[in-house]
């Protein structure tokens, strides 16, 4: 077994293992949702605000790990697999840690939660990067458009540039540590995101015009 899996499955384990060994300990109702400002907005009851987290990470991994076989270009995603597999590990982790910024709190540990988040946001959406930038065409990941999934050419293209967007997203999400940022923390995690999205969205079918222009596919 990958040296990677290996690691999930302990995060995995270790997940529900604190779960249940906190469940006695717990509040009945614990909060579990934090406003834009960082200020509790939600609550649940303890079993759910314990154990959801953990059983949506083991339902995102497995339909992650079906992916490479599910894929009728599974031969091109074994070509960047190292990086895909990587990438899943580092989305486990970070579903750990927001799973642990939620015991903390609840356990009597105050904090900005939403800053907190800034710096896994920024090693997530940076690593996304690099796994685009060495992505090859497939039906999952990267950046999937009618456009990149109908040419290779603009598949790289798209990709390359969204990798190095979202890498700069990642590091423009460290804004959020920042004091002025206080209270719209998220809006700089999030925006950056959203209009890197359109942007490459909107380049992809560019490209794949200028690819077939008067009707000529190159």
């Amino acid at each position: 077994m990958k040296k990677t899996n290996i690691a999930i499955i302990c995060i995995m384990l270790l997940s529900f293992a604190i779960s249940i060994y906190l469940y006695p300990m717990m509040p009945d109702n614990m909060a579990s949702h934090w406003g834009a400002s960082g200020q509790v907005n939600g609550y649940m009851p303890k079993f759910w605000a314990l154990f959801l987290m953990p059983m949506i990470s083991v339902v995102i991994l497995a339909l992650l790990w079906a992916i490479p076989k599910l894929d009728p270009l599974k031969k091109n995603v074994e070509k960047f697999r190292s990086y895909f597999d990587l990438f899943i590990l580092l989305l486990m982790i970070f579903m750990f840690y927001i799973h642990l910024l939620t015991i903390s709190w609840n356990i009597g540990i105050r904090f900005d939660m939403i800053q907190l988040l800034a710096p896994a946001f920024c090693v997530l959406f940076y690593y996304a990067g690099v796994m685009m930038e060495n992505s090859r065409m497939n039906w999952f990941i990267g950046i999937r458009t009618p456009w990149t999934l109908s040419s290779e050419n603009v598949w790289n293209k798209t990709n390359r540039l969204g990798g190095k967007l979202f890498k700069i997203a990642g590091i423009l999400s460290l804004i959020a540590l920042l004091p002025f940022s206080h209270g719209y923390t998220i809006f700089f995690i999030i925006v950056p995101v959203l209009i890197f999205s359109l942007y490459i969205v909107a380049y992809s079918y560019l490209e794949y015009k200028k690819e077939n222009k008067g009707g000529k596919k190159r």
